[in-house]
C-alpha cells in the first residue's frame, strides 16, 4: 500500500510538474521589435538595426515596428527623405506608425501624410500594448 501511494505521487508530480516546461517547447518564440521614437532622423540607423536583426535571429525573427511621436510629427508632410525611408522600411516588412495625439497635439491634418505611415490613434498606449504581447522595445 505503502508502495502505491508512492508511485500515485510520483505520477502526479511527474504529469503535473512538466506541464509549464512542455507548453513552452510546444510554441516557439519570435522576437518582435518596437522603435518609440522622437526624432525621424532614427529612422535610418533604426532600419539598419532592424535589417541586422533579422540576419541575426534568422528563424526567430518576428514583427519591427516603429512609432514616431512627439513635435518630429511636424517634419513628416513633404519630407522626401522620409519617404524613401519609408519604401525602405515596407520593403524590410518594418511597420512605421505615428502616433494621432501628436498630431492631434501639433494640428496636423493625417491627410496629408504619406500613405504607407499608418497612424495609431495612441503611440504610448499602443507601445504598452504591444509590450503585453512580448515586444523588446527601444524608446529613442
Amino acid at each position: 500500500m505503502k508502495n502505491l501511494i508512492t508511485f500515485i505521487t510520483a505520477m502526479f508530480l511527474l504529469l503535473f510538474g512538466t506541464t509549464q516546461l512542455q507548453a513552452q517547447e510546444i510554441n516557439p518564440k519570435k522576437n518582435n521589435y518596437l522603435v518609440l521614437s522622437k526624432n525621424i532622423q532614427q529612422i535610418e540607423p533604426v532600419l539598419l538595426t532592424a535589417n541586422a536583426l533579422a540576419k541575426e535571429d534568422g528563424e526567430t525573427y518576428g514583427e519591427f515596428y516603429v512609432i514616431i511621436c512627439g513635435k518630429t510629427v511636424n517634419d513628416i508632410a513633404d519630407n522626401p527623405n522620409l519617404n524613401e525611408l519609408l519604401e525602405k522600411a515596407k520593403a524590410q516588412n518594418v511597420k512605421v506608425f505615428v502616433c494621432g495625439i501628436s498630431l492631434s497635439k501639433f494640428h496636423i491634418n493625417p491627410e496629408i501624410l504619406p500613405g504607407n505611415l499608418e497612424i495609431t490613434p495612441n503611440g504610448i498606449l499602443y507601445g504598452f500594448q504591444l509590450v503585453k504581447k512580448g515586444f523588446l522595445t527601444l524608446t529613442i
